[in-house]
């Protein structure tokens, strides 16, 4: 039973540790679209 729970306990620490990745990188995604929009922003005001 010990063998099954910590099967158990890996299958979601790496079910957790996939979908923290996800969150990570959807975050670095965002704050390069937001860079981006900043930097259009700033020039397209400068004209």
């Amino acid at each position: 039973m010990s063998k099954k729970l910590n099967q158990k306990r890996k299958a979601y620490a790496e079910k957790q540790q996939k979908e923290g990745q996800k969150v990570v990188t959807w975050i670095f995604i965002g704050l390069i679209v937001l860079a981006l929009v900043y930097v259009a922003f700033t020039l397209s005001s400068w004209s």
